[in-house]
C-alpha cells in the first residue's frame, strides 16, 4: 500500500552514435521587432506635490489624534489609581478609628 509505483521504462532503443558534421553557417534572419509590455488596466495614482503634501498633513493629524486620545486614557487610569489609593487610605483611618473607639 505505502510502496511507491514506479512508471514502467522507456522501452526505445538507445540512440545511435552519430559521427561529427561540418559546421556549416545558417543564413540569419532579422531579430523580429521588441514586442510592447501588456498594458495593465488597474488606474495609475498620480501624486502631485499639492496632494503629497495633504497626504502628509493628513497623516501627521491622524498621528497626533491618536497621541492625544491614547495620552488622554493614560492620564484618566493614573488619576482613577491615584484617587482609589486616597479612598483606600481614608477607610483605612476610619476603621482603625472605630476599632480604637471601643
Amino acid at each position: 500500500m505505502f510502496t511507491p509505483k514506479y512508471p514502467p521504462q522507456d522501452t526505445a532503443p538507445p540512440p545511435a552514435a552519430t559521427a561529427p558534421t561540418v559546421h556549416t553557417p545558417v543564413p540569419t534572419t532579422p531579430a523580429p521587432a521588441s514586442v510592447p509590455a501588456p498594458v495593465s488596466n488597474r488606474p495609475t495614482i498620480q501624486l502631485t506635490p499639492g496632494s503629497a503634501l495633504a497626504l502628509a498633513a493628513g497623516g501627521g493629524a491622524v498621528v497626533l489624534v491618536v497621541g492625544a486620545v491614547l495620552v488622554s486614557l493614560l492620564l484618566a487610569v493614573a488619576i482613577t489609581g491615584v484617587s482609589v489609593a486616597v479612598v483606600a487610605v481614608v477607610l483605612r483611618l476610619l476603621v482603625n478609628d472605630l476599632h480604637k473607639g471601643r
